[in-house]
């Protein structure tokens, strides 16, 4: 009992005997493979970095990728925490009366904006147990502003519970 070809197999039995039939299997596995190596090779960053505008962030060969935690932008008009605006600078510089009295490397508005978002880390940390408060920033600075302002900022961000600031870089 002959059985019957159904599909593209017996429709290249019914074209002439000259037609030329097309061996696309092996096409097909390496356009597989090409696909599997392409997905493989790419890979993107679950954080996006875009710098605030006129913000020229300093140049690295770093190849690690960011972490997704609180986000600090330094630039030279204002301090952000989340892209919210918790302090105004003067030209890249903090205005005397941002400073506090007793300790002047101290910002007062930095430190309140990063231990509300601490106080709330830690009690999602507590009712989560998949969740756990760091401690890191992700800090982005403009770099043309002083070295003076980062200390600043990074020993408030430190007061405050983030003892681990990693700077956000553009990659040569």
């Amino acid at each position: 009992m002959a059985r019957k070809k159904g599909g593209m197999s017996a429709y290249m039995d019914r074209r002439s005997s000259g037609a030329f039939k097309i061996q696309i299997t092996s096409m097909v596995d390496m356009f597989v493979i090409l696909l599997v190596f392409l997905l493989k090779s790419y890979s993107t960053s679950p954080v996006n970095i875009t710098p605030k505008e006129g913000m020229q962030i300093p140049a690295s060969n770093a190849t690690q990728d960011p972490v997704d935690v609180v986000k600090l932008i330094v630039s030279e008009n204002a301090v952000f925490v989340e892209d919210k605006k918790v302090l105004e600078l003067d030209k890249g510089h903090v205005p005397a009366a941002s400073l506090d009295k007793n300790d002047p490397a101290f910002l007062k508005p930095l430190f309140d904006a990063l231990d509300e978002r601490a106080k709330l880390a830690k009690s999602i940390s507590k009712v989560n147990d998949a969740f756990e408060f760091d401690g890191k920033v992700l800090m982005q600075a403009d770099r043309g502003l002083s070295y003076e302002v980062l200390q600043k900022v990074m020993y408030t961000s430190m007061m405050a519970g983030y003892a681990d600031v990693k700077l956000a870089v553009a990659q040569k």
